[in-house]
Order: structure tokens, then C-alpha cells, then sequence
């Protein structure tokens, strides 16, 4: 019978890719066109500039993201690929290395003898992955889906500030902006506290706070050096 249980671990890889794609996407776009914005820009400009950090930011967070958790999942297969061998050349000393994972964590010498033996015969390489390596296959690293989900929901959080500047006029722009970045960081971040199990209102707050920062660091930087260049 197939575990039916829900647990939030389970999706803990493409939530986090997601999560980090949604806020850096709304973020670094809004920051990026509040700051051309701020260095009196006209429209054309800063709907541009959106849209190159969109296109640029995507790929940049998919590239990122693969290689990130490709390097994982080599790390993964390179362990995995020794213990193979090591139960091949010394499966006794393997069976001990796992009793004594097994009576570290609180069974009885024998009764842990028997859980390896028995956990051995089913599936050694299985046994010794999740106990003694880590690796389970809810968490294990899965590069493509990872860099997909990065990719889009960093598309999809760019998306707010262009839509922005297309139905909101430019005179009433820098405020509108702000606002509507706010809010959605706002709504993201209670979402995905509300998804992963946390308090919703921290990190809804965590999110925003960031984000209004990051904001500002770059509405100031473009009003800087418009009067500068």
C-alpha cells in the first residue's frame, strides 16, 4: 500500500526554485525600472529595460539554478556510485556501519542487526542512501525541474511591473509601482509561508521588507546618477 500522507517536504525543491524565481523576477525588474524611472527616463525606456531584465533574468536564473542542482545531483551519484562499490568489495562491514546508525539512534544491538539485515536484503543501496548518506528521493536534487520552475515563476514576477507600465500612466508611475510590488511581495511571501508551514504574517513581512529595500537602494541610484551623467 502506497504511503498516502501529505507532507510539505515533498515539494520543498520546486517550491524553493519557485518561490526565489517569483520574488528575484518582481524584485530586480521593479528595481531595475524604478531606477531608470528615476533617472528620467521617458516610457519607451523603462518598458524596455523591463523587458531585457526579464528575458536576461530568466535565463540567468535557470542557468543558475541547473548548474546549481546539477552539481548536487553529481555529488549525489558520485556517493552513491562509492557505496555501490563498497558493498560489493565488504558488504559485512557495510551491514555493521549500519547497525550502527541503527543503535545510535536509540535500537537495541540486536534489534538493529536485524533491521540492517532485513533492510539489506530488500535494498542495500536504498538502506545506506537515506540512513547513512541523506539521500532520499522526496529531496533529491532534480536539475531540469528546478531551472524550469526557476525560469517561469521568474517570467511570471516580472510580468507585474511591465504590466504596470503598460496600463498605469507614466506621470503616476514611480507610486503605482511601489504599491503594486509591495502588495504582490506581500501576497508571495504569505503564500509560500503558507505552503511550506510557516507563520504566514512573517514571512510576508521577511519578503516585502526585502524587497521595498532592495527598491529603494535602486531608485536612488538612478536618481544619483541622473544628475551625475
Amino acid at each position: 500500500m502506497r504511503h498516502g500522507e501529505f507532507h510539505r517536504v515533498q515539494h520543498i525543491g520546486w517550491l524553493r526554485a519557485a518561490v526565489l524565481g517569483a520574488n528575484d523576477g518582481l524584485i530586480s525588474t521593479a528595481s531595475l525600472m524604478m531606477g531608470i524611472a528615476a533617472a528620467q527616463a521617458n516610457a519607451s525606456s523603462v518598458l524596455l529595460a523591463g523587458i531585457a531584465g526579464l528575458v536576461a533574468g530568466a535565463g540567468s536564473m535557470a542557468a543558475g539554478e541547473y548548474v546549481s542542482v546539477r552539481s548536487q545531483a553529481d555529488t549525489e551519484a558520485a556517493d552513491l556510485a562509492r557505496e555501490r562499490r563498497e558493498l560489493e568489495a565488504e558488504p559485512e562491514s557495510e551491514l555493521r556501519e549500519l547497525r550502527e546508525i541503527y543503535v545510535a539512534r536509540g535500537l537495541q544491538r540486536d534489534l538493529a542487526h536485524q533491521v540492517a539485515v532485513q533492510l539489506m536484503a530488500h535494498d542495500a543501496l536504498g538502506a545506506h542512501a537515506r540512513d547513512e548518506l541523506g539521500i532520499h528521493q522526496l529531496t533529491s536534487a532534480r536539475p531540469l525541474q528546478a531551472a524550469g520552475a526557476s525560469a517561469i515563476s521568474f517570467a511570471l514576477g516580472a510580468l507585474i511591473p511591465l504590466l504596470v507600465v503598460l496600463f498605469v500612466p507614466f506621470v503616476n508611475l514611480i507610486p503605482v509601482m511601489v504599491a503594486v510590488s509591495l502588495l504582490t511581495l506581500l501576497l508571495l511571501g504569505g503564500v509560500a509561508a503558507k505552503i511550506g508551514g510557516a507563520n504566514q504574517f512573517r514571512g510576508a513581512l521577511r519578503v516585502s521588507l526585502w524587497g521595498a529595500f532592495a527598491i529603494l537602494l535602486t531608485s536612488i541610484t538612478g536618481h544619483f546618477f541622473a544628475g551625475v551623467i
